[in-house]
């Protein structure tokens, strides 16, 4: 009786984990082909981030991965990015790190477009303190 009772649990175990597999693969997520995208590039170059910069507020077209970009930021802001593959949580990172020592009045552009609130600053200050120091 012993040794049926432990089967079941085992089943019962195993049916969970997989269920909890599954859930995990069946999350939403932003799409990855723009992942590859050379940040180092958009990054030292004025002519590219301006471009991106216009797009971001506004005030200029976008191209295909900027249009994305621009569409998934309150969502990403709002889910603390849940939907975000390692490499865009990284790139993201990367990126404020970089606005934040190199380009502040840029960044407080897009801090008043995204946050005009200041909710976000606050929901990730402490994660924001221990990624820029």
């Amino acid at each position: 009786m012993k040794t049926v009772a432990v089967v079941c649990l085992l089943l019962v175990a195993v049916a969970f984990s997989q269920a909890a597999r599954l859930r995990r693969e069946d999350k939403p997520s932003y799409t990855t082909k723009y992942d590859n995208i050379d940040l180092d590039e958009i990054l030292g170059s004025k002519r590219l981030l301006n471009n991106y910069f216009n797009c971001l507020l506004d005030k200029g077209p976008c191209t295909p991965d900027g249009k994305e970009l621009r569409d998934h930021i309150p969502d990403a802001l709002e889910t603390g990015c849940d939907k975000c593959s390692d490499k865009q949580k990284n790139g993201t990172r990367r990126v404020l790190k970089f606005l934040i020592d190199n380009e502040p009045d840029r960044y407080k552009e897009l801090e008043n477009k995204f946050d005009p609130e200041g909710t976000y600053r606050k929901k990730y200050e402490k994660e924001a303190k221990e990624y820029l120091s």
